[in-house]
């Protein structure tokens, strides 16, 4: 895991096209992607934000880092913003902050709901609490609620737990305390904000995501919203969600059109 934000190459650079930048969920390791980025590779130069393992940061300072890691690796190049989950939040805290950064925006189940479900910060405030041996037995009973297990492959949940291990209790804490004050009704998201895209898994067993991405077009007015009808949280992980078919759908490639069904 990285000591600094970093931005990873999945795939050799492209500077000839448009930059994807994937800011991840609570895990922070940016490495939950790699399972969509082939299909985004032939339009894309995707990169992966990771977060240090021990990061305390404020939203505004990852903001002003993850702009400042974009802008430097951007040289004038569109860029397709993806967040998703608390990697939604950091997404929305950046265009609030740089409204000019991203050309287009894409949230995939953001977790922007977080603070108005009180379950979700009473267990945000025991976490620091549990025994530290007992919380990965913790971590993976939240599986079920994380993820529709029966949509991925062996593969792919073995890199959910993975990642949801390697994340040390403290900065679970820490993250989930983020998201308890993240209120995007107290950014200045209706100026200048670039056309956005928000991807709702329907069976999310975490978060209202459907709920919350119609919340979020009344403050987004370039927003469309894009339903799975049967995915859950950590969606983009699932063998039947294509994102790249998804933005091809809806007009988010570059240099494309909705396709009709």
């Amino acid at each position: 895991m990285p000591t600094v934000l970093q931005l990873l190459t999945p795939t050799e650079a492209q500077p000839q096209k448009p930059l994807l930048v994937y800011l991840p969920g609570m895990d922070g390791s940016g490495r939950l992607f790699s399972t969509q980025v082939p299909a985004l590779h032939s339009h894309f130069e995707v990169r992966c934000l990771a977060l240090p393992r021990e990061d305390r940061s404020t939203w505004d300072r990852l903001a002003n880092q993850t702009i400042a890691l974009i802008t430097t690796v951007a040289a004038g190049r569109p860029i397709y913003l993806c967040g998703e989950s608390f990697g939604a939040c950091l997404a929305l805290q950046v265009v609030a902050q740089d409204p000019q950064l991203a050309h287009r925006l894409i949230l995939v189940n953001p977790a922007s709901a977080f603070h108005r479900l009180p379950w979700l910060h009473w267990l945000g405030q025991i976490t620091p609490w549990v025994p530290s041996l007992a919380f990965p037995w913790s971590t993976l009973g939240s599986l079920p609620l994380l993820a529709n297990l029966s949509r991925m492959a062996p593969t792919q949940r073995e890199q959910l737990l993975g990642a949801v291990r390697a994340v040390p209790q403290t900065t679970v804490a820490w993250r989930m305390a983020l998201l308890a004050q993240f209120q995007p009704e107290a950014l200045p998201l209706a100026v200048q904000t670039p056309p956005t895209l928000i991807v709702a898994a329907l069976a999310d067993g975490l978060l209202p995501s459907l709920e919350e991405a119609q919340r979020l077009t009344q403050r987004l007015p370039q927003a469309q919203i894009y339903p799975l009808p049967h995915s859950g949280h950590a969606c983009l992980l699932e063998q039947e969600v294509n994102l790249g078919q998804i933005l091809a759908k809806t007009g988010f490639l570059p240099q494309s059109s909705p396709v009709l069904a």
